[in-house]
């Protein structure tokens, strides 16, 4: 370690996530082919060959249902290191007070999304492509 200096290993450490951040980005650019021809064009489905547009209408339900993960992955997240932190005996109410508070805030978009119908097995909001206006789906 004393070869490099005092912030040698950081400047190693560096190049290092420069390099597996790059490398993967500009290695397909050097020896991937190049080939631009009719099939290069095309929507690629699954192997299979696309039938009609890709401008169809989907359920706001399941970007309502992303947010939802994305909010409650967030929570967890934040959990862990309050549990670590919040280990003293002496401020064991304010603790408590403090995470009760931060998971109603959290849960909130569960709420939202228990109103919008979201979690029910019918469909809930529709919004169409030709005028954006929000439709009620049976």
């Amino acid at each position: 370690m004393e070869m490099f200096g005092e912030y040698g290993f950081f400047g190693a450490l560096l190049l290092a996530g420069v390099f597996l951040g790059l490398g993967p980005v500009l290695v397909p650019l050097l020896i991937a082919p190049h080939s631009r021809g009719e099939k290069t064009e095309e929507t690629y489905e699954c192997g299979m060959e696309t039938i009609g547009s890709a401008w169809i209408r989907f359920d706001l339900a399941f970007y309502l249902f992303a947010l939802i993960f994305l909010a409650f992955s967030v929570a967890a997240l934040y959990l862990f290191p309050v549990a670590v932190v919040y280990n003293s005996d002496a401020y064991i109410w304010r603790d408590l007070i403090a995470v009760t508070l931060f998971l109603l805030i959290m849960s909130s978009p569960l709420v939202y999304a228990w109103r919008m119908g979201v979690f029910g097995g019918g469909r809930g909001v529709v919004i169409t492509q030709e005028d954006d206006t929000h439709e009620k789906a049976d």
